[in-house]
């Protein structure tokens, strides 16, 4: 009985960890993809061509795009951690 409890356990370790790392993986991909990509689409499609502002102003809103889209990243980032977090903490406690 006690090897049972453990065996299941472990199982439920390890999916917590696969969970944990597909988490991961994902917010590393969106860390890396969307500010650069808002960074250049907002420069060209926005600022320079919708507003029509000049080359180095453009260059200036487009970074602080990239840089509130980072904050946004993370600050979902910790939001699903936490949550998952306590999801686990509830889980294992129950049991």
């Amino acid at each position: 009985l006690d090897l049972a409890v453990t065996a299941s356990l472990s199982v439920l370790n390890e999916g917590s960890l696969t969970s944990t790392l597909r988490t991961l993986l994902f917010f590393t991909a969106l860390m890396i993809t969307l500010p650069v990509g808002l960074y250049f689409s907002s420069k060209a499609y926005i600022f320079e061509g919708t507003l029509g502002m000049s080359n180095r102003d453009s260059y200036f809103y487009a970074a602080i795009v990239a840089v509130v889209t980072v904050h946004v990243v993370l600050a979902l980032f910790v939001y699903v951690a936490w949550n998952e977090g306590t999801r686990q903490w509830r889980e294992g406690k129950q049991d």
